[in-house]
């Protein structure tokens, strides 16, 4: 009798990579000549990066050093919901940046469709803030990833826990 194999598709993000990335931006930031005498400031607060720049342009260089840094640290720059730019106290302008983590339930509805259909005889469900897949057959599984992997969704998609 066979057994089924499962796994489960996540979207989740290494905060401490997160963490080293605004740090390693901080440290930019305080380094660089066109940054000299700039009230520019980046900080990790929770789940959010609060950006400081003195005008959109020094917040958007900052925006841009900051996702490079993330890139190079192997997190989806899908993760990053970006707020609106509010102005802030002494002429300067202000950004919240949200770490998205987890499915939310409309991508989890639109990642069930997708599996579904493709046709493979897999069961896909959704749990919480992740979907877990489910079939007899190993290719099966392996397809629907490779399946997953070329279709965008607004979230970066990890699979994870793979069992057989």
């Amino acid at each position: 009798m066979a057994k089924d194999c499962s796994f489960d598709i996540v979207s989740d993000v290494d905060m401490q990579e997160v963490d080293n990335a605004v740090n390693q931006t901080a440290k930019e930031i305080s380094q660089r000549f066109d940054f000299r005498g700039s009230k520019s400031s980046i900080a990790l607060e929770a789940e959010e990066i609060k950006i400081i720049g003195d005008d959109d342009y020094k917040l958007q260089s900052v925006i841009d050093i900051l996702q490079t840094k993330i890139v190079k640290r192997g997190i989806s720059l899908k993760a990053l919901d970006y707020g609106k730019v509010d102005p802030a106290s002494h002429g300067t302008v202000r950004q919240i940046i949200k770490i998205k983590k987890g499915i939310d339930k409309e991508t989890a509805k639109l990642v069930v469709a997708a599996i579904k259909e493709s046709k493979l005889k897999v069961q896909p469900q959704i749990m919480d803030d992740q979907v877990r897949v489910s079939g007899k057959n190993k290719d099966d599984l392996q397809n629907t990833i490779a399946k997953l992997k070329q279709m965008d969704f607004k979230v970066d998609l990890q699979f994870v826990n793979f069992r057989s």
